[in-house]
């Protein structure tokens, strides 16, 4: 404040030296040189306009009285007859017009200036808070987040749990029975090994290991998953047909998870078809991505379960963790692709896995 004040008081000091500066010029000029007159004459705009931007309608106003009483008060022995003094005063008059127009002109800038700084006052406010909102919501999404997740895995941590402390008990209770023992024995190593795997799946997917890049080809990576898959599918009376398109570049990818991922497409595919069917696989390259598609002739997924094939533990299986999916598309996430339902009906279902058919690491 101090120092705006400081501006302003020297800035009038300036204008009112400039002004007496312009005033003993004109005096001191010897006769007989008109033009110098007149030129100096015209400097006493520069300062009326100045104290209009500078003060406004009034500064403006004060320092073209001030000038035009000392454009008055010179005499002019050249022109002392009645049209030049009329000249002067009317000379003082477009003075006073030009400093209420310039100051009037430099007050609405003000106002206008005004009235912008304050709406981005308001605007940053507005931002502020948005930001502060929006972080309560994605905090608050958050905790609902690990709610429904913790909630999730309590959920299928207690079945193998019960069954496990079901089976143990009967297995204290009749331990004369080698028959009985033996049953409830194989049910503990079982649920002991769903919730390890649970256990895994999570980990997987509330820390997935960061992908460890290398160069592969697309026709490898399926004729690795397809061998795994193989006996399975047999045993299903599912087929298979892969239709790899030519001039498909090798991936940039961790070959491990790519693996994993379309491991679970293929057993998911398989288990939505228990009285047989098949599965077609098909690869080519696409705007700049490769897609492999695993399409099957199940029943296809529930409508009301498209939405959330991706959520935490949810799953339309018996026996499901509900962990496969989302690992997956967290996968493809982390490698810059993506994994996507793109056929869903009662002839079956289409997932689509898509990679950058470059690099990411070189984006």
């Amino acid at each position: 404040m101090t120092g705006t004040l400081n501006k302003s008081i020297y800035h009038m000091l300036s204008i009112a030296v400039g002004v007496l500066a312009i005033d003993i010029s004109v005096r001191f000029t010897p006769e007989g040189l008109e033009h110098w007159h007149y030129v100096l004459h015209r400097l006493y705009y520069l300062a009326i306009i100045s104290a209009g931007l500078r003060f406004g309608w009034f500064g403006g106003l004060i320092t073209a009285v001030f000038s035009g009483v000392s454009y008055l008060s010179q005499n002019d022995a050249d022109s002392p007859d009645a049209q030049n003094v009329l000249d002067r005063y009317l000379e003082s008059a477009v003075f006073c017009m030009v400093g209420l127009l310039a100051g009037i002109l430099a007050d609405r800038e003000r106002r206008q200036r005004e009235k912008t700084e304050h709406a981005r006052a308001e605007l940053e406010f507005v931002h502020q808070e948005l930001q502060k909102n929006l972080e309560h919501v994605k905090r608050a999404a958050r905790m609902s987040a690990l709610g429904h997740l913790s909630a999730g895995l309590a959920h299928e941590i207690r079945n193998p749990l019960a069954a496990i402390e079901g089976a143990a008990l009967v297995v204290q209770a009749e331990p004369e029975r080698e028959d009985r023992r033996t049953e409830f024995l194989e049910i503990i190593v079982k649920e002991s090994r769903r919730l390890n795997r649970l256990v895994t799946n999570f980990l997987e997917f509330a820390k997935p290991r960061a992908p460890e890049l290398q160069s592969v080809t697309v026709s490898e990576l399926i004729a690795s998953v397809q061998a795994l898959v193989k006996q399975t599918a047999a045993r299903h009376l599912v087929g298979f047909s892969v239709r790899i398109a030519e001039g498909i570049p090798p991936l940039e990818c961790d070959a491990e998870q790519i693996k994993q991922v379309l491991l679970n497409l293929l057993l998911n595919a398989v288990q939505a078809m228990p009285q047989g069917g098949k599965i077609e696989l098909a690869a080519k390259v696409e705007e700049g991505l490769v897609i492999v598609r695993v399409r099957d002739t199940g029943p296809g997924i529930p409508q009301a379960a498209v939405e959330s094939i991706y959520d935490p533990f949810f799953t339309t299986k018996a026996n499901g963790t509900g962990l496969g999916l989302p690992v997956a598309y967290r996968i493809m996430q982390q490698h810059g692709g993506d994994l996507v339902l793109e056929e869903n009906g009662p002839r079956g279902a289409c997932f689509a896995l898509m990679l950058p058919a470059v690099s990411f690491r070189s984006a």
